[in-house]
């Protein structure tokens, strides 16, 4: 005895009753369910299919990587283009160092800003404070060209 209701990649009443579910719920659903119906039964060719070209892909990885490997490390071969690429290399890494310092002796430079800053205005709250004055107030900095009363 055959079953009809069965699901599997063929027109049948359960799978045309999924696909027009489908199409009724979410139509994603609904084409999903089409593309099985269609092509289901290619779903595990295709699949095996890609399996073993994977298998011959990473092979031909591993092949790759020692010839490379024998030919220097990471050399390509070509002799002239490996001493460029050392030559590039090295500038490269002397720029990556020149601008590392020069970041350091910015920073340093911010710091020791931020540090006369700080000072200054801890001077002026000590003096404020040796006055009498219990409470200093902050002035607020502000650009004699744009204060009221200026035209």
């Amino acid at each position: 005895m055959t079953s009809t209701l069965a699901l599997r990649p063929a027109w049948t009443p359960l799978t045309v009753f999924l696909m027009v579910l489908g199409f009724i719920v979410f139509w994603p659903l609904g084409l999903a369910m089409l593309a099985y119906i269609l092509w289901g039964d290619h779903f595990h060719r295709v699949a095996d299919d890609a399996r073993g070209h994977f298998k011959g892909c990473s092979r031909n990885m591993r092949k790759m990587k020692d010839t490379a490997f024998a030919a220097g490390v990471g050399g390509t071969g070509n002799v002239a283009f490996d001493e460029y690429r050392e030559r590039e290399l090295k500038r490269l890494e002397e720029e990556r160092r020149k601008l590392d310092t020069m970041r350091a002796e910015f920073d340093d430079f911010l710091r020791n800003l931020r540090r006369a800053k700080d000072q200054e205005e801890f001077d002026r709250f000590m003096s404020a404070r040796t006055n009498g004055d219990t409470s200093p107030r902050m002035e607020p900095q502000t650009d004699p060209a744009t204060a009221p009363g200026r035209v």
